[in-house]
């Protein structure tokens, strides 16, 4: 079964290759998708999020869910030294850097309540893949034609962090400026929640957002630095033939 949806601005796949697939699975996990865009999109004037960044609800009236993804704001805010921040001078609150993985791995224990065991979502280049293993693969941050890393992938989830989709739209809450020191950021763990927050709050950390994400529990991180070096951590999940690319802490030369 194979499905693909335009949501929160971006597409999203997903394929199940269990034998059986139960009536209204799939459409839940859509519609949830649509619930979790209109609820907490900062770009549409009734959603929770925009009432609250103009003073119409109190923080004790907040959604659970909304509450949950504004405490992980806060957290990867404290984790970073502000350089993480969805609520910065002159802008409005924008938690997307969290709802979007937030979101799409609710999306996936939904598939996971519903009984089934290997899928792939795929949110718009970020992937939660249950059973496997899944080959995945990473694309260079220079040549959209071209990956430099292919995963195998199972019971987990993947995302990256990079400018080549949509620029400088990373800042370091820090300066207020886009975050510098990095071309992309890719990190493995359990669930797209960690996967995507650590990816985005070490991108707007810059080139010791590699080092942070490394030390994050159940993380595992591949990194091209500014000027096309990469950097990965020991138990970066990379399938076949390994990339141009040292441990953590070693550079190594460019990947291609």
């Amino acid at each position: 079964m194979h499905r693909v949806e335009h949501v929160m601005g971006f597409p999203v796949s997903l394929r199940i290759d269990d034998e059986r697939v139960p009536e209204g699975a799939v459409d839940a996990v859509f519609a949830w998708l649509r619930e979790a865009d209109a609820r907490f999109s900062p770009f549409k004037e009734d959603s929770e999020v925009s009432r609250l960044d103009r003073g119409e609800l109190s923080p004790g009236g907040l959604s659970a869910d909304l509450a949950e993804v504004l405490d992980l704001c806060e957290e990867y805010r404290a984790a970073t030294g502000g350089a993480f921040d969805v609520r910065l001078p002159g802008r409005g609150l924008d938690p997307c850097a969290v709802v979007k993985g937030w979101s799409v791995q609710r999306a996936a224990e939904l598939l996971t309540g519903a009984g089934l065991t290997r899928f792939c979502l795929n949110a718009g280049g970020d992937v939660v893949v249950s059973g496997g293993p899944w080959r995945v693969g990473v694309r260079h941050p220079e040549f959209a034609d071209k990956l430099c890393a292919v995963l195998d992938l199972t019971d987990a989830a993947v995302a990256t962090s990079a400018r080549y989709e949509r620029g400088d739209h990373i800042l370091d809450g820090r300066t207020g400026l886009p975050a510098t020191g990095l071309d992309s950021l890719t990190v493995v763990a359990p669930t797209l929640t960690l996967a995507d927050t650590v990816a985005t709050a070490a991108f707007a950390l810059g080139a010791e957002g590699v080092e942070w994400a490394a030390g994050r529990k159940d993380c595992e991180v591949f990194a091209v630095i500014e000027g096309g070096r990469v950097l990965r951590t020991p138990g970066f999940p990379t399938a076949g033939e390994r990339a141009a690319a040292r441990p953590v802490g070693q550079q190594g030369p460019p990947s291609s």
